[in-house]
């Protein structure tokens, strides 16, 4: 019997993967023009730092997380925490006041697997820590819309809220929870579980009748002071007059305990009923919840598997494998001793290049040649090893160049490769 992968996980094999790396590179370069450094955690963490900075009672911490040895670590089910862990070990606020900083990483949660959701998934996010202007906020959100139209993604709406400091919500959810407390029998399960623990997190459910209670509930924006009103008036305008488009939901919040202030969500109906390809915001209090002093920090994270998704139904135009410059049809012992001399002086020289390793005729190497769309391709026999005459064929019209000798040979091939 055939042992298959884990229920949830995924292969790559090599086409997907050159996929993979393509936009890996291209988001790179995306941080890169707005001058984000990338950083790198260890897979797993001690588990105190999600429940710490996550919150004991978000579906992560509650149900998804992957722990072992005695629970005492937990394979990363998100980054931000171990961003935040990392920034305060490895003292990065010396460096700089301001720290813009990405990743793209791997993660787990142990959830249902369905349509753009893993147990081992990928993200790729940023995350900038030490700067209490609502010009980073904006920063953030320019970002985000420029890696998604880097990769010719138009079709989603940027979702955005402000959910406050913990002062202003004190008072709201009383309010909230009052409303809530005459439906609390005809809620959700979920939400009657976080009506006591997280009732924020209620005006995140999907479930139907809960979204028609909360039709009536009172908004958290009422509830909010000038000054927080003010912040968050400047980022709209800000990204009104760089014409960005998005639409102010007052009922967005986001699934982590270290929210505050700003929350922003990028939504594609591409992408179904799990609609989200992109979320994020500002936690100005978890630095100082993880032991660092109090420092305000914004960022986002997106699924990779989410945006593939969109793409593959965009047909986006993904590059192929560098294609062979050069293919090696060798003939008999001393001509295979020969070509692996010179494809090692070829390789050096930083062309991509192969040859038969499977003992196979000159007709099936040809083919071979012709299944890895090798630029050009020499046959190196008796005749050729004895006279130092070789003819290099070119694949894309069957034009034959003659050359003299091996060291020729290899310098036409560079000159070649410098030329394409």
């Amino acid at each position: 019997m055939l042992i298959q992968k884990p229920k949830g996980t995924y292969d790559l094999p090599p086409d997907k993967a050159i996929q993979r790396t393509f936009l890996e590179n291209k988001i790179r370069g995306c941080f890169s023009k707005f001058n984000y450094d990338e950083i790198r955690t260890p897979t797993f963490e001690k588990t105190y730092l999600f429940k710490r900075g996550i919150g004991e009672e978000t579906d992560i911490v509650s149900k998804e997380m992957y722990s072992f040895n005695k629970d005492e670590f937990t394979l990363k089910p998100e980054m931000t925490a171990p961003v935040v862990r990392a920034y305060l070990e490895n003292s990065l606020y010396n460096e700089s006041p301001l720290q813009k900083l990405y990743y793209i990483s791997n993660m787990f949660r142990s959830e249902r697997p369905q349509a753009g959701r893993f147990r081992e998934f990928s993200q790729f996010g940023a995350e900038a820590i030490g700067s209490a202007d609502y010009s980073i906020d904006v920063e953030m959100i320019l970002l985000a819309d420029h890696i998604l139209k880097e990769f010719e993604i138009n079709n989603f709406t940027i979702k955005i809220n402000t959910i406050g400091t913990l002062a202003e919500r004190e008072i709201y959810l009383k309010e909230f929870k009052a409303y809530l407390s005459k439906y609390l029998s005809e809620l959700s399960g979920d939400s009657q579980r976080r009506f006591e623990k997280n009732p924020l997190r209620i005006l995140d459910t999907k479930n139907e009748n809960d979204i028609k209670i909360l039709n009536d509930a009172p908004l958290l924006y009422n509830y909010l002071n000038t000054d927080t009103i003010k912040f968050f008036e400047s980022i709209l305008s800000s990204l009104k007059s760089l014409n960005i488009n998005y639409l102010v939901d007052h009922k967005l919040v986001r699934g982590f305990d270290y929210y505050t202030s700003t929350t922003f969500e990028f939504v594609s109906d591409d992408l179904g009923a799990q609609n989200s390809l992109l979320g994020g915001g500002r936690y100005d209090l978890l630095v100082e919840q993880l032991g660092g002093k109090p420092t305000p920090a914004i960022g986002f994270a997106a699924g990779i598997e989410r945006m593939m998704m969109v793409l593959e139904k965009n047909n986006y135009n993904f590059p192929g494998a560098e294609t062979v410059k050069l293919y090696i049809a060798s003939m008999g012992e001393e001509s295979k001793a020969t070509t692996l001399k010179l494809i090692a002086e070829l390789r050096a020289s930083g062309i991509k290049c192969d040859t038969d390793y499977l003992n196979r005729s000159v007709k099936s190497q040809m083919k071979e040649a012709n299944r890895m769309s090798a630029e050009y391709v020499i046959v190196l026999g008796d005749e050729e090893l004895k006279t130092g005459q070789f003819k290099i064929k070119r694949m894309s019209d069957g034009n034959e160049t003659p050359v003299s000798g091996i060291e020729n040979l290899n310098q036409y091939l560079i000159n070649e490769n410098k030329s394409s």
